[in-house]
């Protein structure tokens, strides 16, 4: 990678061993290394084995969960929360579960609408509960710093499985938690 970043310097006009650039190369590699860690991560040793038997069969939202990823097409950021839910056949994850598996998607190379179902689709495989919910808003610098260049414009993407899909109400309740008081995504 730090030959590649060399090249790359070298293409847009620069000098890699230019007082200032020296070890940028080292820095890229180190910074990529983590920004796309959710590659080595394996989602069911990340759960861990918090799965617990608990009588509840109502609504778990978690949301407002921040995020970084790296979009696919241009290897720019995109940032944004995340919105969870589920309605638990007898069985809850631990907490901090649902953010770690929000950034175990996220740090990859990624578009948001694959990302919203990868989500989705690993707390149902999971939990087999009765419904998932996912709802994500992000800011992407691909259509920020080029091509369309608007600053404010947001993406919105969700995946509704079980009963968020075939249960309007459920729906509702959902999106209505969401949307109170929500703070603005700022950078």
């Amino acid at each position: 990678m730090k030959n590649s970043v060399s090249t790359i310097l070298k293409a847009i006009g620069e000098d890699p061993n230019r007082e200032g650039l020296v070890n940028t190369p080292s820095r890229v590699a180190k910074s990529y290394d983590e920004l796309l860690s959710g590659y080595r991560v394996d989602p069911y040793k990340l759960i861990n084995g918090a799965l617990f038997e608990v009588e509840y069969d109502e609504m778990v939202i978690v949301r407002d969960i921040e995020f970084y990823s790296m979009c696919e097409h241009h290897m720019l950021p995109f940032i944004g929360r995340a919105h969870v839910a589920y309605l638990p056949d007898k069985k809850v994850i631990g907490l901090s579960k649902i953010p770690r598996i929000v950034d175990m998607f996220a740090r990859r190379l990624q578009v948001q609408e694959r990302m919203t179902q990868q989500v989705a689709q690993f707390l149902d495989e999971a939990l087999h509960p009765h419904g998932v919910a996912v709802v994500i808003e992000a800011l992407h610098l691909c259509s920020m710093m080029r091509g369309v260049k608007k600053h404010d414009s947001r993406m919105t993407t969700s995946a509704m499985l079980g009963y968020f899909r075939k249960n309007l109400a459920t729906r509702t309740e959902f999106l209505d938690n969401i949307s109170r008081s929500a703070e603005p995504l700022h950078f």
